[in-house]
């Protein structure tokens, strides 16, 4: 079967922990994980200055698909510079037309809009990114913590990261393998 294998794409701007936490929970979980850089390799400041480093330059990373899921962080400038990137479209176009999983959080699903995908599907976002979302009706909203509708996975924000995590990894390599990485993350329940 081989490994499921995931993109997150970091963008300047993006929100450090709706991208380190789904990268860690998903490397927890088996699945081979490749940070790419929108714009390149070099480090990326995101939201709260924190420099991150990406695994290869999302020009790099793209040769290496399809991947089992695409990924976007949320941070309002970075979902912005997801949401204006031809290159970030054509991947999301892409995963869309074989049925791939795409998750986005908070603000990140403002690409998804941006970009035509996933129309007519249940999201929810950051609450500050709801009314943008739902401008032209394209989705039906959902005030879940995380939300799941076929193919795409939403979720809110900081706050539901490790639950967006996990939600991804239960979809690609299932309930029990969530539950086990789960468990030694000591979370509230």
């Amino acid at each position: 079967m081989g490994s499921k294998r995931a993109l997150v794409i970091l963008a300047t701007g993006a929100e450090e922990m709706e991208t380190v936490i789904p990268v860690d929970v998903m490397r927890r979980a088996g699945i081979v994980v490749t940070l790419a850089g929108l714009t390149g390799k070099e480090p990326v400041k995101c939201s709260r200055d924190v420099l991150l480093c990406p695994d290869a330059s999302l020009e790099d990373a793209r040769k290496q698909g399809p991947y089992d899921v695409v990924l976007l962080p949320g941070g309002g400038p970075g979902a912005q510079n997801l949401s204006e990137s031809p290159a970030v479209k054509e991947v999301l176009k892409e995963q869309e037309g074989r049925k791939g999983l795409i998750a986005a959080i908070c603000a990140g699903p403002t690409a998804l809009l941006a970009h035509g995908i996933a129309y007519g599907s249940t999201v929810t976002t950051h609450p500050a990114m709801k009314d943008k979302m739902m401008n032209g009706d394209h989705f039906k909203y959902s005030e879940a913590r995380v939300q799941k509708d076929g193919h795409l996975i939403t979720s809110r924000g900081p706050g539901t990261s490790m639950e967006f995590a996990l939600a991804v990894v239960e979809e690609l390599m299932g309930a029990e393998v969530a539950a086990q990485v789960k468990a030694p993350l000591i979370m509230k329940d």
